[in-house]
């Protein structure tokens, strides 16, 4: 394997259509720009988009990504119960699995993956803004993986965001700080 390669995170992201899925996945790759790294952002809809199935894939690397497609990533992160039903068989063997279980309410039947457990959902309803469990999953996988830095995800956010939505740039780096909170009390 080489160096590019072992710095190299194929990360798929998937929820319902509204969780904000794509957002998230846009400023991991916006982020790593940001940083300098070579990325990749591919979207994929349900038939719905609001309440349907979405996911993205995003791949972050510090050498030339060859394809954006990936068939076996190295991370997964799930929103949701039918995003982990469809994302845990692919994820690749001593891969990481991010699962928001407040709202996946099975285990994972893996048992040669990292997994991390994250109550998402009410993580974001203590913060005031059920919307923003997508920021707290996000600031988990962050701390997991080191992809990249949170500062750089804040600075995406000003430049994805529409300047009247600026305002909620502040909860969103609280929803970030308590992923990584969960992921750093282990």
């Amino acid at each position: 394997m080489t160096d590019a390669a072992e710095r190299t995170h194929e990360v798929v992201m998937a929820g319902f259509g509204g969780q904000g899925v794509m957002l998230i996945g846009q400023l991991l790759a916006y982020a790593g720009m940001t940083e300098g790294k070579q990325v990749t952002w591919l979207p994929s809809y349900g038939p719905e988009m609001r309440g349907g199935t979405a996911n993205c894939t995003v791949v972050v690397s510090e050498g030339p990504v060859a394809s954006p497609v990936v068939s076996r990533p190295s991370v997964a992160l799930v929103l949701n119960g039918p995003s982990l039903d469809r994302f845990e068989p692919v994820v690749r063997e001593g891969g990481l699995l991010i699962v928001n279980t407040s709202l996946s309410h099975r285990p994972v039947e893996r048992t040669d993956l990292r997994v991390i457990e994250v109550p998402a959902t009410a993580i974001a309803d203590e913060l005031g803004d059920g919307r923003v469990a997508n920021m707290v999953m996000l600031g988990a996988l962050l701390e997991a993986t080191g992809v990249v830095r949170s500062q750089s995800i804040v600075q995406s956010l000003r430049q994805v965001l529409p300047e009247r939505r600026h305002a909620l740039i502040p909860l969103n780096e609280q929803a970030l700080v308590r992923g990584a909170a969960v992921v750093a009390a282990g």
